[in-house]
């Protein structure tokens, strides 16, 4: 179903807010809080000697082709954290449950995502993965304030990383983020890309 723009005059122009009928947002709402709902209760059922935190530093909203933004400003300090393969999802290669915060510099758009990865490889080794994103960004199209206006709230927040196992507990890789909603939540999605390094400290 199509989002329906209602226009509103704001000064000497007009602005779109985009809103899903009620109880199709209602539906997609509790559809989104169960996914995360079960991603916690399988990462609280993971070892806890096992898990990762990570810290890192992104240049924010990178012009890669894949979006049409490339205008906001600052960059990202990411926070987060990673658990063990999760067992029960063997049959899609047993994926690491991840979460994480991403803090704008510049007060532009912040975000929190969640979602599962995979890490192939040992002394060097590629980490794609894929989640959902909650963000800060407006919630309605302004054309000229300089943010970006995704369409949606809620972004799939797939990534891919590359990197190398400097020890036992210490990994330094490259990453990069992005969000989107691949319009299926309305036509106006422009999408953001991040793109930085990430310090992982396994905890024993």
């Amino acid at each position: 179903m199509r989002l329906e723009p209602r226009r509103r005059p704001i000064g000497f122009g007009l602005q779109q807010e985009y809103r899903l009928p009620g109880r199709l947002l209602k539906d997609k709402v509790l559809r989104y809080l169960a996914f995360f709902a079960a991603a916690a209760s399988l990462a609280s059922a993971s070892p806890a000697q096992a898990d990762e935190i990570f810290g890192g530093i992104f240049a924010h909203d990178v012009k890669t082709g894949l979006t049409r933004s490339g205008f906001e400003r600052g960059a990202d300090l990411q926070l987060g954290w990673r658990g063990e393969r999760i067992g029960a999802l063997g049959l899609i290669g047993a994926p690491s449950p991840h979460a994480f915060v991403s803090v704008n510099s510049a007060g532009d758009t912040h975000y929190a995502a969640a979602g599962i990865s995979w890490k192939i490889g040992r002394a060097f080794y590629a980490r794609p993965g894929i989640g959902l994103a909650v963000h800060t960004g407006p919630g309605r199209v302004v054309p000229g304030d300089g943010r970006i206006d995704f369409g949606s709230r809620v972004l799939f927040a797939p990534e891919l990383g590359v990197g190398v196992q400097v020890s036992g507990q210490v990994s330094v890789e490259a990453s990069i983020v992005h969000l989107s909603h691949g319009q299926l939540f309305g036509g106006q999605n422009p999408g953001l890309d991040n793109l930085g390094l990430r310090l992982n400290y396994r905890l024993r």
